[in-house]
């Protein structure tokens, strides 16, 4: 159990890697004039966003592990509202990470329309979903 629960964090923390700079490149991209800047990002943001794929669904497997261990030692735990307010977040941070793997293609077709503010503001979502788990995985509230 201590192995699986490891690993879902070691994941965790690689999928929020790149789920925190990917933005912060497309801020970068959205701002670039020069040509060769914006093709050094568009590599940037490729490599980055296969790390993210791979850090998010390894965070997904060994949570998913996690998750079927402590079901197998006590029904109650699937019952618990905070865990599925947590899982209901996580949904969240896949429909993010998706939007952003779609933003990486928008930008490799040189046809992003969002402003560099707006990305900025975007940027900021997984923190906030981020602090909202953590809370519930460490609080537990009722």
């Amino acid at each position: 159990m201590l192995w699986l629960k490891a690993f879902h964090i070691i994941f965790v923390v690689t999928w929020f890697a790149g789920l925190f700079y990917l933005p912060r490149l497309f801020v970068y991209h959205a701002e670039a004039t020069e040509a060769v800047v914006r093709e050094r990002l568009k590599v940037m943001e490729r490599r980055l966003l296969g790390i993210t794929h791979v850090g998010g669904a390894l965070a997904l497997l060994f949570g998913t592990l996690t998750l079927v261990a402590f079901a197998q030692s006590s029904t109650a735990y699937l019952q618990q509202g905070w865990l599925h307010a947590k899982l209901a977040l996580v949904a969240l941070l896949i429909v993010y990470h998706a939007s952003l793997a779609r933003m990486v293609g928008t930008f490799a077709r040189d046809d992003n329309r969002r402003s560099s503010r707006w990305l900025r503001i975007f940027n900021e979502v997984p923190a906030l979903l981020l602090i909202a788990i953590v809370l519930l995985v460490v609080v537990k509230p009722g």
